[in-house]
């Protein structure tokens, strides 16, 4: 649960790693004092988490591009990573009473964990559980959405996420998706190769069908490829190739 990492593995073992569960890097100096206060209280702490959040220790004189990289300017400096991004920091020598709050806020709760499990399993009974008590998580509502759409029902699919459709652009496109594939012409190539993995095709299919939209399919279509953008992340060069033309194609 605690580490030393430098500059050769901390993609590997912070940025990844913080995928699985949190992270939580320590950038120290030997010569530093607060940073030998600092460092065996959060260590205690991490400890007594049982496996819920790991520390990786960053020696900032040994590692002076990564310190540079994430902004390290006095230290002890401590900087919090889940899902791949840096949520949370403070620069400083806690009490112990902060450190534990500062974890509180980066460790998931036992009602958070419960939910990603349900959203993994991709159980729909454990997934319409999670809605009924926290009908306004994104991530389940797209879950159950996905598997409405995969068994045709496409109706329930499209009134699962009418109520997120507008806040969340992931749900917005399945919403839109729905519609669209409850129409009279759905644009069923296109979404059979997108769930076959083939996001390019898929994409391309959908954009030659803007053109000739009307002006409501032509919104439910760019709804869907604005989905299937967010689905595939800022860092995705086919997403931002694509979202060029998408925009080129409505003016």
């Amino acid at each position: 649960m605690v580490k030393d990492v430098g500059e050769a593995d901390f993609q590997q073992q912070v940025i990844e790693r913080s995928k699985e569960l949190p992270v939580v890097v320590d950038f120290w100096a030997e010569w530093c004092g607060p940073c030998r206060t600092l460092g065996p209280a959060i260590e205690k702490a991490v400890s007594a988490r049982a496996g819920k959040v790991e520390l990786a220790k960053v020696d900032v004189d040994q590692n002076q591009q990564l310190a540079a990289a994430f902004r390290v300017q006095g230290i002890p400096a401590v900087k919090a990573f889940r899902d791949g991004e840096m949520v949370d920091e403070f620069t400083g020598a806690l009490p112990p009473a902060q450190i534990e709050a500062f974890l509180d806020r980066i460790v998931p709760s036992e009602e958070d964990e419960a939910a990603k499990a349900a959203i993994d399993s991709g159980d729909e009974k454990a997934l319409r559980e999670l809605l009924a008590a926290r009908p306004a998580d994104a991530a389940a509502t797209a879950a159950l959405a996905r598997l409405l759409l995969e068994r045709g029902e496409h109706e329930e699919a499209a009134a699962v996420t009418e109520a997120l459709a507008g806040a969340d652009l992931i749900v917005g496109g399945l919403n839109a998706r729905a519609q669209l594939a409850a129409s009279d012409n759905p644009p069923a190539e296109a979404f059979a190769a997108w769930d076959l993995g083939q996001h390019e095709a898929s994409l391309e299919l959908l954009l030659g069908e803007v053109a000739e939209a009307d002006a409501d399919r032509r919104d439910l279509l760019r709804r869907v490829m604005v989905g299937c953008f967010t689905e595939l992340g800022p860092e995705s060069d086919l997403a931002a190739k694509q979202r060029r033309r998408l925009a080129m194609a409505l003016n």
